[in-house]
């Protein structure tokens, strides 16, 4: 993926969607609390992934850190993806399915940019002093 543009737009599909679900986690919203709840890890899972997905975002923003924040943001994906199909459902308290979607939408977003960023990957396994 050479395009800037789109990468930029991929990008912010990903941001947006971790970004707008920190209000719920952090404000302790019903639907938020009932899925950690479900899940045994309320109110530190909440709130950790809530963190998790802050950093992710910001990580993915910075372009020299934006494959680790792919990275973050595909790990947190995952998790939720598996806490849906195997404890809470597709569909979440009548959501129609909406917050797997998103998670589907973010994880294929982070893919494409671990993707677009593959060449940094040798540097990652690399340590500095």
């Amino acid at each position: 993926m050479k395009n800037p543009i789109i990468l930029w737009i991929v990008k912010l599909i990903a941001v947006v969607i971790l970004l707008q679900t920190l209000y719920f986690k952090f404000t302790a919203a019903e639907e938020s609390v009932y899925i950690f709840q479900t899940l045994g890890i309320e109110p530190f899972g909440r709130i950790g992934s809530g963190v998790v997905e802050l950093i992710a975002s910001i990580l993915i923003l910075i372009p020299r850190t934006t494959l680790l924040g792919a990275l973050l943001g595909l790990g947190t994906m995952l998790g939720a993806i598996f806490s849906h199909i195997f404890v809470l459902g597709i569909e979440v308290q009548n959501d129609g399915g909406t917050l797997f979607v998103l998670a589907l939408i973010t994880l294929l977003s982070c893919l494409l940019l671990v993707y677009a960023e593959r060449n940094k990957i040798p540097d990652l396994l690399r340590f500095k002093l």
